[in-house]
């Protein structure tokens, strides 16, 4: 049997625009993350956050380095995530910055605190609250692991989901 060395692969990574076209067949559920930072408050749209582990209580979000909600998450090291339900698409937008990148996305939306203080919205179907306990920094990107701290799911709702380059609601459950 031969041998095997990942050593023994040369080839170049893909454009961007390759990774970005495939990427699009992956189907997410879509969350808003939040941080604080001093008297600055923001947040944004995501799509990379997901579960590491139980015990102890993990999860783990992938920020641009080039967004406020980095810089407010690299100096507070707290975050908060919402994840959105089925009918949240107007936030969804709003975070992503669709609809005009205003000072503060949280202007107008009712919001609550759970344990650090971080804003997490209100309708949302799980929201999570963490300190950051590791991060790892590749590429354009910095992945923070947090500790949650708290965490609450409302099962009344449906997720909303990204899929192909738009928006998309469970059908059954």
């Amino acid at each position: 049997m031969e041998e095997y060395s990942f050593s023994d692969v040369h080839a170049d990574p893909v454009e961007p625009d390759a990774l970005r076209g495939a990427m699009r067949y992956w189907s997410t559920g879509v969350a808003v993350v939040t941080s604080a930072f001093r008297d600055e408050v923001h947040g944004m749209t995501v799509s990379s956050f997901t579960s590491v582990s139980l015990t102890p209580p993990q999860v783990l979000i992938s920020l641009a380095h080039d967004t406020r909600t980095y810089a407010l998450v690299k100096q507070s090291r707290l975050f908060a995530v919402t994840v959105l339900s089925a009918d949240q698409q107007d936030i969804s937008d709003r975070f992503a910055g669709r609809t005009g990148d205003g000072l503060n996305r949280l202007d107008g939306l009712e919001t609550e605190t759970l344990v650090t203080g971080v804003p997490v919205l209100k309708g949302g179907i799980a929201q999570f609250d963490c300190r950051v306990i590791a991060t790892f920094s590749s590429g354009t990107h910095t992945l923070f692991i947090g500790e949650v701290l708290a965490a609450h799911g409302h099962g009344d709702s449906r997720p909303l989901l990204y899929f192909d380059r738009g928006y998309r609601k469970i059908a059954d459950r």
